[in-house]
C-alpha cells in the first residue's frame, strides 16, 4: 500500500462533540491511541492532537480549543476497554500531565513486539510487516500546536491510531503462541502508572549525564549555564536543545572561558550562538567562578558498602544466563531482564522465591518464569 492511503475520521474540536465520542467509545472494547506534542518546537511542551480509533470510528480530537476533556476520562479509566498505545512511555506521561487522564488496561504494541523479538519496533515498520500499510512520516518533526493543521497532516494523524486495535489483535495471538502474553500484560500494568516528573525547584545538573564526575568548581558552573539556558528557552519559548546542546554545555563547563576572545577561538559555539549568547555566557561562567568555594555544591554521594568478593562472580554467571535464556528465546537481553534488575537481585541477596517477591522491579512473571533459575545461580 502506498504513502497516499487515506482514512476516514471526524475532527473533534467542540465541547459537544466530545461528549458524543467519549459517550461512543465508552461502548467499545478496544480502542487505538496516539497522541501529537509540539515538544521539538516549544519550551513547555503540550498535547496537540489525541487521535482514538475503534473498529468502527477514527477520530481526531483537538484539545488546544477544549481544554478540558474531562468527558475521555472514564473511557481511559474503564478496565473493560482495552486502550492500545504504541509506544505508550510518552503518551502515559504527558495525558496525566495535561489533563489528569490515568490508564486503566493499557496495552502497548511497541513492548509487545519486543517481547516477540521482532528487530525494528517502529509503528512505520511493524504496520509494513502486519498490514503492508507505510505512514508517511514527514509530519513526525512538525509543529503540531500551529492551527489551522494542514489536511495532509490531519490524515498522517489519523492513520497512527487507525491500525492498533487490528495490530493488537494480531501480537496477542503471537504473544499466545509463544506463552508471553502474561508477560507483557504484567509489563504494561506497569507502565500505565509512569507519571511526568517536575524538577521542584532541584538542582538541574542531577538530571545532568556526567554531573555526577565534576568537581564542585566544574558543578557550579555547569548548574549557571542549565540555569541560563532555561531561562532563555523560557523567555524565547523555544526547547532547550536549540538554544545550545548539552555537548556545548559540558565543553563550556569544561573550558570555562572568561572572555569572548577565548570562547571564539574555543569552536565551542557556532558563529551565531557567540553573537546571540557569548556575553552572557561568559558573565556566567565568571559569576559562577567567583563563588567561595565553601559555598559551592557538591554532587550528593552515595555510600557504597564494602562489597562481597563474590559479587562480580554473581552479576557476570546471571548475565551468562540471562544471554543464553534471551538467545534461545530470541528477544533482547535487556528485555528479559535488565542489568538494572540483575543488581537490584544481588543486593537483596535472595534465598527463597518469598525473597525474590521483595524485589519489585523483578516483576512477577520472571519470578514465575525464572525464579529457581536465578536461586540456583546465586546458591552455585
Amino acid at each position: 500500500m502506498d504513502k497516499g492511503i487515506k482514512i476516514n475520521y471526524q475532527f473533534v474540536k467542540t465541547a459537544s462533540d466530545l461528549e458524543q465520542i467519549a459517550n461512543l467509545f465508552s461502548n467499545e472494547k478496544i480502542i487505538g491511541v496516539d497522541l501529537e506534542a509540539d515538544s521539538l518546537h516549544h519550551f513547555k511542551e503540550k498535547v496537540c492532537l489525541i487521535q482514538i480509533s475503534s473498529d468502527k470510528q477514527n477520530v481526531v480530537i483537538d484539545p488546544l480549543p477544549l481544554q478540558d476533556l474531562s468527558p475521555l476520562k472514564p473511557v481511559f479509566a474503564n478496565s473493560a476497554i482495552k486502550k492500545v498505545f504504541h509506544g505508550a512511555d510518552y503518551d502515559i506521561r504527558s495525558l496525566h500531565r495535561d489533563f489528569g487522564i490515568k490508564i486503566n488496561n493499557l496495552f502497548d504494541t511497541q513492548l509487545a513486539c519486543m517481547f516477540l523479538g521482532v528487530k525494528s519496533t517502529g509503528l512505520d515498520a511493524v504496520l509494513q510487516t502486519n498490514f503492508n500499510v507505510s505512514l508517511d512520516k514527514r509530519y513526525q518533526k512538525k509543529d503540531w500546536s500551529v492551527r489551522p493543521l494542514p489536511p495532509e497532516m490531519m490524515d498522517y494523524a489519523a492513520l497512527d491510531s487507525a491500525y492498533l486495535p487490528a495490530l493488537a489483535y494480531a501480537v496477542e495471538k503471537k504473544l499466545a503462541e509463544k506463552e508471553r502474553l502474561a508477560w507483557v500484560f504484567e509489563e504494561c500494568e506497569y507502565l500505565s502508572k509512569v507519571r511526568f516528573e517536575s524538577n521542584n525547584g532541584a538542582p538541574l545538573y542531577l538530571k545532568f549525564k556526567g554531573a555526577g564526575r565534576l568537581e564542585p568548581e566544574s558543578l557550579v558552573v555547569l548548574e549557571t549555564l542549565l540555569q541560563l539556558r532555561k531561562n532563555i528557552a523560557q523567555k524565547k519559548d523555544r526547547p532547550l536543545f536549540k538554544i545550545f546542546s548539552n555537548k556545548s554545555i559540558i565543553r563550556i563547563t569544561s573550558e570555562k572561558p572568561c572572555n569572548l576572545r577565548q570562547l571564539k577561538e574555543s569552536g565551542l559555539l557556532s558563529k551565531k550562538q557567540v553573537q546571540m549568547y557569548g556575553k552572557t555566557i561568559i558573565n556566567a561562567v565568571v559569576a559562577a567562578l567567583e563563588i567561595p568555594a565553601a559555598n559551592r555544591p557538591g554532587y550528593p554521594k552515595k555510600k557504597v558498602p564494602m562489597q562481597d568478593i563474590a559479587v562480580p562472580q554473581k552479576i557476570k554467571a546471571l548475565k551468562d544466563w540471562r544471554d543464553k535464556v534471551s538467545a534461545k528465546l530470541g528477544i533482547d537481553p535487556g528485555i528479559l531482564i535488565s542489568n538494572a534488575v540483575i543488581h537490584a537481585i544481588i543486593k537483596e541477596k535472595p534465598e527463597t522465591i518469598t525473597d525474590l517477591k521483595k524485589i519489585e522491579c523483578l516483576k512477577n512473571w520472571r519470578r514465575k518464569e525464572f525464579g529457581e533459575e536465578i536461586l540456583s545461580i546465586l546458591n552455585a
